[in-house]
């Protein structure tokens, strides 16, 4: 899936790792990502986080979208920071499936976490 995502490699996340229920990435903060004050903008810490919800609720096999999400900022990112988000699922039901994802810095500093959930679909990923 990651290699079919334009908009995570267009951002300059790497896969590090993703299975079962599960994907951590990795981002550098660039310059244009920052907003007004000096700081990253909300959206890209988001963006990463996303991003690795998708992966980890679509790491079953089955086609999978976000119904919901929420995201909390604990501490501002500046350019040249860079970012580790790491999506660990806690519920995998039938249709939905819940997920927390965890965004730090690389001193493992955390900078926001972020929960989804998703429903899953009964139709296989194609």
């Amino acid at each position: 899936m990651f290699d079919n995502d334009p908009f995570s490699r267009w951002m300059g996340m790497e896969l590090v790792s993703v299975g079962p229920g599960a994907c951590t990435l990795r981002m550098a903060v660039r310059e244009e990502m920052l907003n007004g004050f000096g700081v990253a903008h909300g959206g890209i810490t988001f963006s990463l986080a996303d991003s690795a919800f998708a992966f980890a609720c679509n790491s079953h096999g089955l086609q999978a979208v976000s119904v919901h999400c929420t995201i909390e900022h604990v501490a501002p990112v500046r350019a040249g920071d860079v970012l580790t988000a790491a999506a660990t699922e806690e519920i995998l039901g039938n249709s939905l499936s819940n997920y927390a994802i965890r965004v730090e810095r690389a001193d493992g500093t955390p900078v926001a976490f972020f929960r989804g959930m998703a429903y899953r679909k009964k139709r296989e990923w194609t």
